[in-house]
């Protein structure tokens, strides 16, 4: 009996115990289990962005180091091929028409032939066309190997060129070999040659762009050889362009601004030192600031560079028609070809050649920001530095906006070495414009497979 009262003892105490059901609730159901808890969603993966750092930001300046190859590079590249080209092609030929109006009273005078000058330039252009195939078959990456021992052999010519036996003076400088019909200047082989070295060398210390000098510390003693000996022929304007180049590719290669303000303004300093230290340099850069004060003199050049100019008026005064080439104007057909061709095809000539410039400038830039890898963009980049600031100094000079320096228009100008160099870079740019082309075409096959 007393088991049986505590059992019951124990049931309502356990009862009691139970929580009340819920108003609403069958009090005869058993209590339900407590609901699982809802498995929260999975975020959804956000695609995976790979962050650029600081250093990728400054690659080139505008171009990533891991830019995405799209669809349609090789149909882009392709274009930007073709364009740079056909300027190519247009400046050749416009140059070698000007070259034989503008030099055919030298000729004549020199020779008894209006034509001579004109036939060695064609003669120049053919080769300098030979040049640009070979270098567009060649891949642009063997210059990253021949780079060094190209540059070696200029540097070696350039030793030579300054001996009286051995070199040619012309105009107060020894710039040339005389090989008979034809003259060969080393400085402006080592123009293409120091692109490729410094090119080689940055790719090669490119995770060390925080740190100029060990950067520059491999070939910044070879560009100052190379400007020394140019400037001992003596040449300014094409140490200028020597070092206004490989400041350009400094810069594209995204080094810290503070060190390339401080080589700008170095850069400028020492210029200003070796023109006011020559006399003849010093009356070159006066006159620029006031030919007419020396009007027979040092701005003689600059004065009758502008008459021809402002002669032309908008249309010109015609083909061959050119009244300041009848030795009025000084290396009509060389340094100062841009004036006659101003004089003879006015105004719209002149902006249309300066368009041609802009235009292959402009496919340049394009084929360097597509090149397939980070030498080829500095090796792109370097050469069309080297195209537009020589444009823009010899353009300058002609239109008393700079300096007479004696820089040669290219593909424009007389010449036989600057003509079948540039032709040869272009090629450069070409083999670089393909590799990207191919490039784009595979990975577009690879994805189309996938």
């Amino acid at each position: 009996m007393a088991s049986q009262r505590r059992g019951a003892a124990s049931a309502s105490s356990r009862a009691s115990a139970r929580p009340a059901p819920k108003p609403g609730s069958n009090p005869g159901s058993k209590p339900s289990a407590k609901p699982a808890p809802r498995p929260k969603a999975k975020p959804r993966a956000k695609a995976k962005v790979k962050s650029k750092s600081k250093d990728d930001q400054r690659h080139l300046r505008a171009v990533r180091i891991d830019e995405r190859v799209p669809r349609s590079r090789a149909a882009t590249n392709r274009r930007f091929q073709l364009l740079l080209l056909a300027t190519t092609g247009l400046l050749c030929g416009v140059g070698l028409v000007m070259v034989l109006s503008a030099s055919s009273v030298v000729s004549f005078a020199q020779s008894g032939s209006s034509f001579l000058v004109a036939w060695r330039q064609a003669l120049y252009l053919v080769v300098g066309a030979g040049a640009l195939v070979a270098t567009a078959k060649m891949p642009f990456a063997a210059w990253r190997r021949l780079g060094f021992p190209f540059l070696l052999g200029c540097i070696a010519l350039l030793v030579v060129v300054l001996h009286p036996a051995a070199g040619t003076v012309a105009g107060g400088s020894a710039r040339w070999f005389d090989l008979g019909p034809v003259n060969v200047q080393p400085s402006e082989f080592a123009k293409l040659a120091l692109i490729m070295v410094v090119a080689g060398v940055i790719v090669r210390r490119w995770d060390k762009r925080d740190q100029p000098m060990e950067i520059l510390k491999p070939f910044l003693p070879v560009v100052v050889v190379v400007c020394i000996l140019v400037m001992l022929q003596p040449d300014l304007g094409t140490t200028i362009l020597i070092s206004g180049t490989v400041f350009a590719m400094l810069f594209l290669a995204g080094l810290p601004l503070r060190w390339l303000t401080l080589a700008a303004i170095s850069g400028v300093g020492m210029a200003m030192l070796m023109i006011f230290t020559a006399d003849y340099r010093r009356e070159r850069f006066l006159s620029f600031l006031n030919p007419w004060e020396d009007p027979q003199g040092s701005g003689f050049q600059l004065i009758q560079g502008l008459y021809a100019l402002g002669s032309g008026g908008l249309t010109g005064v015609g083909l061959g028609a050119s009244r300041q080439k009848w030795s009025y104007v000084p290396n009509a057909h060389t340094d100062f070809i841009f004036a006659i061709l101003g004089e003879e095809l006015g105004l719209i000539g002149a902006f249309g050649v300066i368009a041609l410039f802009a235009t292959l400038v402009y496919a340049g830039i394009r084929i360097a920001a597509r090149a397939p890898d980070v030498f080829g963009r500095l090796l792109a980049g370097g050469i069309v530095a080297w195209f537009g600031i020589q444009a823009l100094v010899n353009l300058g000079a002609v239109t008393g906006v700079l300096p007479i320096t004696g820089v040669p228009l290219p593909f424009v100008s007389f010449g036989g070495s600057s003509l079948v160099v540039t032709l040869a870079a272009v090629g450069v740019l070409v083999s670089i414009a393909r590799a990207g082309q191919d490039r784009g075409a595979g990975k577009a096959v690879a994805r189309a497979t996938r």
